[in-house]
This record gives C-alpha cells, structure tokens and sequence, in this order.
C-alpha cells in the first residue's frame, strides 16, 4: 500500500545537484521533487557493520542530506569480508570515524553525525529522535528490540534487516504509518514479527555460525531502496510485509504481517522494563555483542559468580600437563567450524548445544574420574566466554568441577599466541 512522503521538500536543486542526480531526476515517481526531499532527510543508520555498510554508501550516494550513524565498535580484520565501507587503513578506528569519512568522500553534500556509543534505555530516544527514519543493522537482540521500541514509541518508521549464514530478512516497522490518500496501512512492529527475544543461546551469532558477505550488499542495498521511497513516498513499502532471501537457493520470498490481536502496545520506554544497560529483562546480547559491564552478583542480587581462569593461567597448567604435573580436561564448546579457524592446543570438542541437550551425558563421555574416585577438573572454553559461561553452569549442576576460560580464543590469542588468527 502507497504511503505519504515522509519528509516535505527541501529548497530547490542547484545546478550541480541537477546534473549529479540527474539518473533519479529521469525517474518519475522520485522526480526532482522527490530529490529535494532525500536531501531534507535525516536518517539515522544503527551499526556500521554488514548492513549498515552499504546501506550508508547508497543513502549518501541518494543524495540524503544528513545521515547519523551508531556504533561503539572499532573496526576488525574479521569485519572487511563484508563490511564494505571500511578498508584495511581502518583496522583499529572507531567505526562512526572510519563510516563518516567514506560517506563524506562519496557526497560532500551530506552531513553526517557520529554517534560513537553504545545504545541503551538512557540515550536511545535522544539520539533516535532527532531523525525522520531508523535504519536498523544491528547484530544483537537487546539492541534491536529497544530500538524498535523507541521507534514504536516516537511514531517513526523503522527499516529492519536481519541475516545470518546464507539467509535474510527484510521488513518496515511503523507504529503510526500516514497512508497515502484514501489507503490504509498496517501499524506494525518488530514485536507483531517476533514478540520476545529468543532464549539465550538459542540462535547463534554471525561470529559463532558466520555471514556470506555478498549476501549483506544484497540486504543492505534493499533497506537503502526501503529507505528511499518512505522519504519520497515512491512505490508501495513492505510495511505489512516481510522479504526473506535464499542466497544458497537464489530465492527472495515474501510473507505477510500483521498487528497480533490483543497485542499489547507500550506507550513509553519506561514501559518496557529495561535494565540500565539498555536490555529488555531476561534477554542477553548476541555473543559477538560486547556487553557492558555488569554490577557484581551480591549487589544485583545474581547467582554466585563462576569459577572462571585467565588463558594466560590456562597456558601454564597446559605445560604443567605436558609434563604430567597437572591433570585436567579442557573442553571447546564451539561449533566445529570456528576450530577450523583457530583452536586451542589439547582441547575436546563438543559444541554448546551437545551440551545443553545432555550434561549429564557429556561428563560421562569426557571421563572427568579417575579410578579412584577424584574428579578431574573441566575447563571449558569458547571465542569469547559466554557460551561457555552457559556450558559451566549446566556441567556443574550435573557434577562436574566446571571452570570458565574468561575471554575464551579471543583472549588465548591476545594474551597467549599473537600469531594466531582471530573471527
């Protein structure tokens, strides 16, 4: 269904503005009316990574006149697979500098705000409010939900991506969408699509399973041309509907969505119930997130913390055990695909889900006594140590002496071996 512009016309174009978005001039439902209003927009872009890479490199390329972009996070070796705005220069810089220089490089002409932090329920509405649209290419749960309901909140539309492996996901959310004359329009959300985050350690991140980096030009160019034609009001957005993409099968897909009868719909933020850290209670941030500090387990009134070693203590029991001067089974609960990358030498493998599914079968099968009767000691370790911060809990209620390796091979590498590759 046809929705009104979003964004009024801004002053007439100048000559050099003619002749450089000349190509959108041709179209007749952009027009150079159209144009003025991508250069009126303000778009906000949330994570400079695989999705919000290419979608900033169209929108500055569109000729949108101020674009924000979110992200706490510098830029990595792993990321240039697929995230394109970013160069091998760039390794070790703040994502928002590194995005910023490219956009101004491709269009003068935009202005472009850096917002070099982390979102959460104290700042998200002020940095979301100041813009006429929300791109979201987030890669956390926690994130993409309070964004979403800021939106829903403030009444401003949301283009949402999503992708993992070989498959994507994309749609609009509006709480309060203004149809075009005579139409109507579904006043959806992230929370008609998918209610709740899902349980911890259910879905994997794109560091735990991987990405096809093509595959996030595909995603981001289409939350770019959603972006477009909100602005202008060209075309029919998939508000009320959702793309999803089979890059392994070449196959783009479409479902419909709808409100969810008798959903509840907060009003504010406060509403919500979100911890300071910005997370909707009970939900965790995906494990390639960085998590902001926690309080300690006595002050938040948690469970006990775990028993936990640093890689650089690991290292020198595993030369302790080459000399037989230590006995102890150390236990990766990555999936088999990312030992391919890196490992850590003398490790078992069983992946996180193995484990979940049957603790108690996983402490037979790793043989932690000794014919005498003392149990030997379980470190567990995974890429940065939430997962096995998981496995340790559930070894441990099935009797096990389950210890976390804190950092996981991020830190084995950085604290053990730098010449190691690092995801």
């Amino acid at each position: 269904m046809p929705l009104a512009p979003l964004v009024e016309p801004g002053p007439p174009l100048t000559n050099a503005q003619v002749q450089r978005y000349s190509r959108h001039l041709l179209l007749g439902q952009l027009g150079p009316e159209g144009q003025r209003r991508l250069l009126a927009a303000r778009v906000l872009v949330v994570g400079a990574g695989g999705l919000g890479a290419p979608a900033l490199l169209y929108l500055a390329a569109a000729g949108v006149g101020h674009i924000g972009v979110v992200d706490d996070d510098v830029v990595d070796a792993s990321n240039l697979q697929r995230q394109v705005i970013h160069t091998q220069a760039d390794v070790g810089r703040p994502k928002v500098d590194s995005a910023a220089e490219k956009v101004h490089a491709l269009n003068p002409e935009v202005t472009v705000e850096r917002h070099h932090l982390r979102l959460d329920a104290a700042n998200t509405r002020d940095v979301v409010a100041g813009y006429d649209l929300v791109l979201d290419g987030t890669d956390n749960f926690p994130t993409r939900y309070l964004v979403n309901d800021v939106c829903a909140d403030l009444g401003i539309p949301l283009v949402w991506g999503s992708i993992l492996r070989f498959d994507a996901q994309v749609s609009v959310f509006w709480s309060r969408p203004r149809p075009a004359a005579g139409g109507d329009a579904p006043a959806v959300t992230l929370r008609d699509l998918f209610p709740s985050p899902p349980p911890p350690g259910t879905t994997p991140s794109c560091g735990q399973a991987g990405v096809l980096g093509a595959m996030c030009g595909q995603v981001g160019s289409v939350m770019a041309t959603e972006a477009v034609k909100l602005i202008t009001g060209a075309g029919e957005p998939l508000l009320g509907r959702v793309l999803v993409l089979d890059a392994l099968g070449a196959r783009w897909n479409e479902i419909p969505l709808r409100p969810r009868p008798g959903a509840r719909r907060p009003q504010t933020v406060a509403e919500l119930g979100y911890d300071p850290a910005g997370s909707p209670a009970g939900s965790t941030a995906a494990a390639c997130a960085v998590a902001p500090a926690a309080p300690t387990a006595e002050a938040a009134g948690a469970e006990p913390a775990l028993p936990a070693i640093s890689a650089a203590d690991l290292a020198r029991r595993l030369a302790r055990r080459e000399g037989g001067d230590d006995d102890f089974v150390l236990l990766d609960v990555r999936e088999p695909a990312e030992r391919g990358i890196v490992a850590i030498p003398g490790a078992l493998s069983v992946p996180l889900g193995e484990v979940l599914a049957d603790p108690d079968a996983t402490v037979h099968r790793l043989g932690l006594h000794h014919p005498g009767g003392a149990g030997r000691e379980l470190l567990v370790h995974c890429r940065s140590g939430q997962r096995s911060a998981e496995a340790v809990r559930a070894l441990r209620d099935a009797g096990a002496r389950a210890v976390n390796v804190s950092g996981g091979v991020l830190a084995w590498v950085e604290d053990v071996d730098p010449t190691l590759p690092t995801y």
